[in-house]
């Protein structure tokens, strides 16, 4: 998206995603403190209403600044506002989901927001070991193996994996990561809370989130107005980095969970191709008696989970490319769809193995 010279203080009123997530309710509970939220895209830049919430990270790639404070594209400056901008004070300047969250910059891909899947995989290695507690990936496409291997540690460590599913009409299903299971895998809605005609939809998509005129960060201390599943998913792993805060012991497939069990429904009643279990509902996923998995939630949608099984999208060259969304503006949370799995298996409604890719 082209940065915008916005003046700060009229950029909070156009962050209408704030109003309609109640994300001040939110933050009377919890502001995300102590949560570690990796983004491997095209580094951040150290904008005046996010500079105090970023680590420093590394460039994967090379040609960038060697800690990920670059950003030649906006992209990933603009995810890393979503989810933890704390803004210039008194209402001015953008504002992220958990404003106290850390941010773990990870450049992984150039100035055209295009990134291979090897090196997807390296930066979800550097931020396993760089002790992040999510990973926020707005970039959909094929994966190789080694990012497959990526995925499943990150996954194994407990980590919550946040991705995109991916953006009409470039994309016709949902791309990979999001659609590995054990992803929290993010579509997106409109203003009217409405299924987004950029988003795509499929039997993966977990839950849905705003995705459509987004303002965020951008490069030069500007801001950005995006639409896409790529902020989708940005919000998503800012509400995750909220219920890490408040609950800093519970497992990431509960955090899923949470996310999933308390999601408000739209489309046909329970789990949906366009919506998933829902818009997610920050306040109820702070405050709701969620029962842990392994029991039924009151608050979770009824209906059985369809078929996860999904045809790749071919990647560039090798097949092994994952193309960002940043103009797109595609998000998804590849969180940890377990609370998924375990639900369709209790009523009975298990999908048929996924096809190997």
């Amino acid at each position: 998206m082209t940065p915008s010279s916005k003046n700060p203080s009229l950029i909070r009123a156009d962050q209408w995603h704030l109003v309609s997530l109640e994300t001040d309710k939110a933050l009377d509970v919890s502001r995300g403190d102590g949560i570690i939220v990796a983004i491997p895209d095209t580094g951040v830049y150290p904008h005046p209403d996010l500079a105090r919430n970023l680590l420093p990270g590394t460039d994967i790639i090379g040609g960038g600044s060697g800690d990920g404070h670059a950003d030649q594209n906006s992209h990933g400056t603009g995810m890393a506002g979503l989810i933890a901008a704390h803004g210039q004070g008194g209402n001015q300047g953008a504002r992220g989901i958990a404003p106290e969250a850390k941010i773990l910059p990870i450049m992984s891909s150039g100035v055209d927001n295009r990134s291979r899947a090897d090196d997807l995989g390296k930066a979800i290695e550097y931020a396993i070991s760089s002790g992040a507690d999510i990973i926020s990936i707005s970039s959909a496409g094929s994966p190789s193996p080694s990012l497959r291997r990526a995925i499943t540690a990150a996954i194994s460590a407990n980590i919550v994996v946040v991705a995109a599913a991916g953006n009409r009409p470039a994309d016709s299903e949902v791309g990979y990561p999001a659609s590995e299971d054990g992803v929290l895998a993010v579509g997106g809605v409109d203003r009217r809370g409405n299924h987004a005609a950029v988003a795509v939809a499929g039997p993966e998509i977990d839950v849905v989130a705003p995705a459509v005129d987004i303002y965020s960060t951008s490069i030069d201390g500007k801001y950005r107005k995006g639409t896409g599943t790529s902020d989708a998913t940005a919000i998503v792993a800012g509400a995750a980095a909220l219920i890490r805060s408040k609950y800093p012991h519970l497992p990431a497939q509960e955090v899923a969970h949470r996310l999933t069990a308390t999601a408000v429904d739209k489309g046909p009643p329970g789990r949906d191709d366009e919506y998933g279990y829902g818009v997610i509902d920050l306040v109820a996923a702070l405050t709701a008696d969620v029962p842990p998995l392994g029991f039924e939630s009151v608050s979770a949608p009824a209906g059985g989970g369809a078929s996860t099984t999904a045809g790749a999208r071919p990647g560039d060259d090798d097949g092994a490319t994952v193309r960002g969304l940043a103009t797109l503006g595609v998000i998804v949370a590849a969180g940890v769809g377990w609370a998924l799995v375990l639900r369709r298996r209790r009523r009975g409604d298990d999908p048929p193995p996924r096809i190997s890719r």
